[in-house]
């Protein structure tokens, strides 16, 4: 197809694990399952229970939401890349797959760091928790992590759009990926590769420093609480969010911020599904088994 502009992308998906292809599909889809009904589970749960209705549960319910865009944006299509050996999905579904992949890991990033920032005031100002992380002030901070994700997908997707495609249509990957439609291009990427690794620092690296030092401050607070029991309740509220911070963000430094040429098809691939498929599973089952006003509330309504 080189000369021509491609109308289609060919997803190869994991054409070296052919034969296992059935065990992969079921597996890929009881987590897939799980996910969507454990997300859908938490955000129930803190809409009908009054006593959740604060605003750690109700980032809660955003970060579950986040998930659930993620992993029905990703998952289905490749559920029919490896029942298929690779399927073939349209330019501009792809770039559209592109752009809700961006908007949810923008958003859940931006969404993460608001969550480190409520528990920092919760452990280091809690005098002040109730005046500063009002609902109003919760909701704005939900509605500016959303637009300024929404903002940052739109951006990169209009760019990418603008672009010739005529180059190989096949992508060894199992979902469209900023990268792999890059390599089909015929037109100079220079701008939008700059463009994305300018992107990184409002949308990964500073999020995470602003984790890292609220998380710094929150343990050198509970290091200084008498109490070993206040010490033990403080790292539980906490040690879920760090948790799922961890697994979230080396994940996406492990693919964005190591150079492409230093990693094989297949790491990056599994890197991939860490945080595509695996972390909306993982989210809400570190929430709902550390947390003990959740594990209360589903041994109620139960």
């Amino acid at each position: 197809m080189a000369g021509n502009n491609i109308t289609s992308i060919v997803l190869l998906g994991f054409p070296t694990l052919n034969k296992f292809k059935v065990t992969i599909f079921c597996l890929l889809l009881t987590i897939y399952c799980f996910s969507l009904a454990g997300n859908t589970l938490i955000i129930i749960l803190v809409s009908k229970t009054k006593s959740l209705y604060s605003p750690m549960y109700f980032l809660l319910t955003q970060l579950s939401l986040s998930d659930i865009l993620l992993t029905t944006n990703i998952v289905p299509n490749m559920l029919q890349v490896i029942l298929d050996n690779g399927s073939s999905i349209s330019l501009p579904a792809c770039i559209a797959q592109l752009f809700f992949f961006a908007y949810s890991e923008a958003s859940e990033c931006f969404l993460l760091t608001v969550m480190s920032y409520d528990r920092y005031l919760a452990i280091c100002q809690p005098l002040h928790y109730d005046l500063i992380m009002t609902s109003m002030v919760c909701l704005k901070f939900i509605i500016f992590s959303w637009i300024l994700g929404f903002s940052v997908a739109l951006t990169q997707s209009v760019n990418i759009s603008q672009l010739s495609f005529c180059r190989s249509n096949v992508i060894d990957h199992f979902f469209c990926e900023i990268d792999p439609i890059l390599d089909l291009s015929c037109s100079s990427v220079f701008y939008i590769k700059v463009l994305a690794l300018v992107l990184c620092f409002p949308v990964l690296v500073c999020p995470f420093l602003v984790v890292t030092v609220s998380y710094v401050y929150i343990v050198v607070t509970i290091l200084r609480l008498q109490s070993i029991t206040q010490r033990q309740k403080a790292f539980t509220t906490c040690g879920s969010h760090l948790l799922v911070v961890s697994i979230f963000y080396g994940a996406l430094f492990s693919i964005y911020l190591i150079p492409e040429t230093g990693q094989s098809t297949a790491i990056r691939k599994i890197f991939s599904i860490v945080y595509t498929v695996v972390t909306p599973l993982v989210n809400p089952l570190i929430y709902s088994l550390r947390n003990k006003d959740i594990k209360e509330t589903i041994r109620k309504n139960i």
